[in-house]
């Protein structure tokens, strides 16, 4: 009977790539059973693999690596020793080692030959007797880091000789790649005599090193190299770095590599190829995108592929490609890169109606997400850039470019944008860098058409006062019973609104209610002086006290005035929908999001929102407990007179999806008239369980949470009350 072997391997750097999850897969698949050790959570790890602590085997903090490769594979060189050494007949295996056929080998020796000529020893599979002398002198070898090998040419000994009498010995970090690993255990090998048990080529790497793209090549070209001795095969990661720069980190189509991932039905564009050491990709901006909700991202040049694929598949997100040339004009044509781009994001399981082709100016929105790589500021001239950040940036968007050193670009962004610096790009010519932008809020400009609106709707008996930033009052007497106070932006409801009037104008028309519609010329967040003069000046004038009810309004930013301002009208109601409290980063140093208005002032009597909310009779606040950042601020209302509404895994824009489920008008308008109870909320909120944003993240997070037995169950009664794509992929995942 074949002995039953344990492999065991190592990772280091967060979520796996689709390559790591491949491999560890193909051993479940095999029955071969297979340890994964790290320092820290790995979210996304094959089921059946069995995860153990690293701390198990070395218990540190210091994870030396090769420092000019920015490379790991040295504390992975010197931690497969010591595995080996505790667990004895345990096998090690790279993370990029494919199990091609069950290890089944009878000796504790096995590795195994890496080139022809059969001298050079890999240790990419790495199998000792837990006592034996090699290890021994190995894990003797490692104890000192600033010891010279023998093993190296004399040339390179004299070097570090010479270095250490001069009193600098050189750190392994800094010597000679695979110092602790193939040159180690192939000086040993031949050192002790072991040539013996050194499997022949073709057991783990009959696609050598030098013809490794073979494996991103024509699947036959693989194939006719594999023997019935080939068991664990060496994929070899350095071809990431090739897959991220021309495959979107993505296998490349009709590779040996699909046919793998395919075979063991490993959804790549899960989980696509960020980096590779010091090398970066695309994909690799999504650790650049804050936990949140992201509904839509715009691809301006057509180089974001696999980044977009990776946006979609997280976030669900329509996909936007702006179909302009390379001075950013439309055409009655589509550009040659749509076809392809659309192609390939519906082969990788985006449906087409989360696709949309942007080809005439009018169509350009605010997106969450603005993609310009190798585009404008880079192959092509900045300038054609502007009327796309004027129109496609939002206060919280972030937007993606590439740099080339003296196109000018730096200073031309400075009107529009700050910026952080990523990584510097590889270049063959002038220095090119990659940065994240994020938009300066714009010059308030007054809407046109606005004042005469405003005018016409206050009338004889209301008064309509323009402020500076575009801020203005616009209050319109319907009775004295209640008063709503809300809070909009004067863009939004110029523009995005058909009826060009502030939000909620039409339902509080028709409760005769009266009206004061505070309006924004931008994301100013209210904080102009000039508002809070406005508020003080209806406070002491007795504007408020005129009126039975009063109620603040507002949500997001809206939400945070709401609050704020209530202190204006004492004993007033207030709703608000998930507001913030405050951007004073003295205070709530957390909250990463709107740049645009982290030096406005928040201080005085309207500044913190959590202090202005205690003279309310009742503050009702509707929010995401799942959203951290939406959490924290309401976590600060710790009033009695505060009533929180849940509206779990619902996301920051709650407004938007309780008016996609026909509930806004009907939970708000009894909010405002004070009618709304929480029993009654929650009540309404069943519905929720019919909308498929709520139900997809209600799946993902039991799967995410390792509830596989409830994610099934909760899966299958989601699709016999409709067939919810994200759920019905994932439950296929599951099976």
């Amino acid at each position: 009977m074949a002995r039953v072997r344990e492999v065991g391997t190592l990772w280091i750097g967060g979520a796996l790539s689709w390559m790591e999850q491949l491999c560890l897969k193909s051993f479940v698949d095999q029955g071969q059973k297979i340890t994964l050790f790290s320092y820290e959570p790995i979210p996304n790890v094959p089921k059946g693999v069995i995860q153990r602590d690293g701390r198990e085997i070395i218990d540190t903090d210091d994870f030396i690596k090769y420092e000019k490769k920015d490379s790991f594979a040295l504390f992975a060189d010197w931690f497969r020793l010591h595995m080996i050494h505790q667990n004895p007949s345990m096998i090690w295996v790279d993370t990029d080692v494919y199990c091609h056929a069950p290890m089944t080998y009878d000796s504790d020796y096995v590795f195994g030959y890496e080139l022809p000529g059969e001298y050079s020893v890999n240790n990419a599979v790495l199998g000792l007797p837990a006592e034996s002398e090699i290890l021994a002198k190995m894990l003797e070898f490692t104890e000192d880091r600033y010891s010279i090998a023998p093993f190296l040419p004399d040339a390179k000994q004299k070097e570090l000789q010479d270095a250490k009498a001069a009193g600098n010995p050189v750190h392994v970090s800094l010597q000679t790649w695979g110092i602790w690993g193939p040159l180690m255990v192939t000086h040993f090998v031949h050192a002790l005599g072991l040539q013996e048990h050194v499997l022949p080529l073709d057991a783990f790497y009959p696609i050598t090193f030098r013809d490794r793209t073979k494996f991103m090549r024509r699947k036959q070209l693989v194939r006719k190299e594999l023997t019935e001795n080939t068991t664990a095969l060496h994929l070899w990661a350095s071809n990431k770095r090739q897959i991220g720069n021309f495959h979107s980190g993505l296998p490349p189509v009709n590779s040996y590599l699909e046919e793998l991932a395919q075979k063991h039905d490993i959804k790549a564009f899960k989980a696509p190829i960020k980096g590779r050491a010091k090398a970066v990709f695309d994909t690799a901006l999504m650790d650049h995108i804050p936990n949140g909700e992201i509904q839509a991202i715009a691809d301006l040049t057509g180089n974001a592929r696999g980044f977009s694929l990776a946006m979609y598949h997280k976030f669900d997100c329509e996909i936007q490609l702006i179909d302009v040339n390379d001075q950013g004009e439309f055409g009655d044509e589509p550009r040659d890169w749509i076809p392809p781009y659309i192609d390939f994001l519906k082969s990788n399981d985006v449906p087409e109606s989360k696709i949309r082709v942007i080809g005439f100016e009018k169509q350009l929105k605010p997106v969450d997400v603005l993609c310009n790589l190798k585009g404008f500021g880079d192959e092509h001239k900045v300038r054609f850039l502007q009327p796309f950040l004027e129109k496609c940036l939002h206060s919280d968007s972030r937007m993606f470019m590439d740099i080339k050193q003296g196109t000018g670009a730096f200073p031309f962004l400075k009107d529009f944008c700050t910026n952080e610096q990523i990584f510097d790009l590889e270049s063959k010519d002038k220095k090119r860098t990659r940065i994240v932008a994020f938009p300066k809020p714009p010059e308030p400009v007054r809407e046109e058409g606005w004042d005469e609106i405003a005018v016409g709707l206050a009338g004889e008996n209301g008064f309509y006062r323009p402020g500076p930033e575009a801020h203005s009052f616009l209050y319109m007497e319907r009775s004295t019973d209640t008063l709503v106070v809300t809070f909009d932006n004067l863009d939004i409801a110029m523009n995005n609104r058909e009826d060009r009037r502030p939000w909620g104008f039409s339902f509080i028309e028709e409760q005769g209610w009266s009206m004061l519609g505070v309006m924004a010329g931008g994301w100013t967040w209210y904080r102009n002086p000039w508002v809070s003069e406005q508020f003080d000046e209806l406070r002491d004038s007795g504007f408020f006290s005129k009126f039975k009810r009063v109620v603040f309004y507002g949500a997001s930013m809206g939400g945070y005035a709401a609050c704020a301002f209530s202190a204006a009208a004492p004993g007033c109601d207030v709703v608000a929908i998930s507001p913030q409290t405050t951007l004073d980063k003295t205070i709530v140093d957390w909250e990463t999001r709107y740049k645009v208005a982290w030096d406005r002032d928040f201080s005085g009597p309207y500044g913190d929102a959590t202090k202005s909310i205690k003279m309310a009779r009742r503050v009702s606040i509707l929010y995401d407990p799942y959203e951290p950042l939406d959490a924290g601020h309401v976590k600060r209302f710790n009033g009695k007179n505060v009533n929180l509404l849940r509206a779990p895994l619902m996301g920051h824009r709650l407004g938007s999806s309780l008016n996609q489920m026909g509930l806004l008008s009907q939970i708000i308008l009894g909010a405002l008239s004070g009618r709304l109870e929480s029993s009654e909320y929650y009540q309404l909120l069943r519905k929720r369980r019919d909308f498929p944003r709520y139900q997809r993240e209600l799946f993902q997070r039991a799967v995410s949470k390792g509830h596989t037995k409830l994610a099934k169950t909760l899966g299958e009664a989601i699709l016999k009350r409709n067939d919810n794509r994200a759920v019905r992929l994932g439950l296929r995942d599951l099976s």
